[in-house]
């Protein structure tokens, strides 16, 4: 299996910064991204789909309402680590508003962002998948 992180950074150089000094923002919007990528990537190996199809089961999984499902499903099976990110990225004020979503949900949501950013950047992919997956299995959501 192939470590993308380690593929990207030989690709196009970075990696000289501490993650530490990262944002939670930024952890949410590299995670935001992460977490997408793991629930296309499952959608799409059930096998093949309109476009459209494929989109609106992703949206239905990727909103702020379903994230805030998620971390509270498995929020007490993080790590003290994890639940500090989650924490710091839930209580970030931001300059976007819900579109879709309750204030409370939103915060919640950026929070599970920030966690599955920060696994990513911590080149803990393995531990991201492993989160996600006990998440939509907790909360009982099939994808």
């Amino acid at each position: 299996m192939s470590d993308t992180l380690s593929e990207i950074r030989a690709a196009f150089g970075g990696g000289d910064t501490d993650i530490r000094t990262y944002s939670p923002l930024t952890f949410a919007y590299i995670g935001d991204a992460v977490f997408e990528i793991i629930v296309r990537t499952v959608i799409v190996e059930q096998g093949q789909r309109p476009a459209n199809a494929l989109h609106k089961h992703t949206t239905k999984i990727v909103c702020a309402g379903t994230q805030a499902r998620l971390i509270e499903a498995v929020y007490d099976d993080l790590s003290e680590e994890e639940q500090n990110i989650y924490r710091r990225g839930k209580n970030t004020k931001t300059n976007s508003a819900a579109k879709n979503a309750s204030l409370s949900d939103y915060r919640k949501a950026t929070g599970f962002e920030a966690l599955c950013g920060y696994l990513f950047l911590k080149n803990d992919m393995e531990r991201a998948i492993e989160v996600v997956k006990k998440a939509l299995d907790l909360a009982k959501i099939e994808l």
